[in-house]
């Protein structure tokens, strides 16, 4: 089964297909002209405005993701706003951990939602996966993007960044919410998409 992934970061598009491996299942780039305005006010209505576009300007099944980097101690910050949160990624962190630099509370989680939607761009499915962890107190790592040089998860000693791929791949929020609707599409096979 083919479905459209609603992305142009082509990181995110390889790291779905190296997770659904193996299930049947192969994700591809939208269409050119894709380019949604993530408008919404949680990451449940920026996930299906992106999977909807997709859907609709491809003709084909869609799913999308929205995902953020939620801080216990700046109460959930920059969550929704985690790619906006400044210019670069390398500013991004630094802001990060300026704002937490005399804070002992680094309890964090990367947030990911994930919206299946028919190319009607009427939703199918819909859910949430976590990973929790805490903000470490300098970059460490060359793998991954976006925050995960400091993010070190959960029965963990080393920071996402620093984890060999196969390993993130098993525990990243982006697996948690793709391993329901991976699930979800196995149990309904007979829906006409």
């Amino acid at each position: 089964m083919e479905i459209v992934f609603a992305t142009n970061n082509l990181h995110k598009l390889e790291e779905v297909n190296q997770i659904s491996a193996g299930r049947g299942v192969t994700f591809i780039l939208p269409p050119s002209g894709f380019n949604p305005i993530e408008n919404g006010s949680t990451f449940e209505e920026n996930s299906y405005i992106k999977a909807k576009e997709a859907a609709i300007l491809s003709g084909k099944l869609a799913l999308a993701d929205d995902s953020g980097l939620c801080v216990d101690a700046l109460n959930g910050l920059p969550g929704l706003y985690s790619a906006r949160y400044a210019e670069t990624q390398e500013l991004r962190i630094k802001k990060l951990l300026c704002e937490l630099k005399d804070i002992n509370n680094r309890a964090a989680k990367f947030v990911c939602c994930m919206t299946l939607v028919n190319p009607n761009g009427e939703i199918l499915y819909q859910t949430k996966g976590y990973c929790y962890g805490k903000i470490t107190h300098s970059p460490k790592g060359l793998n991954g993007f976006g925050y995960d040089p400091i993010f070190l998860p959960d029965n963990y000693n080393e920071t996402i960044a620093e984890l060999p791929e196969d390993v993130k791949n098993t525990i990243s929020h982006r697996f948690n919410a793709l391993k329901q609707v991976l699930t979800f599409l196995n149990n309904n096979q007979t829906i006409s998409f």
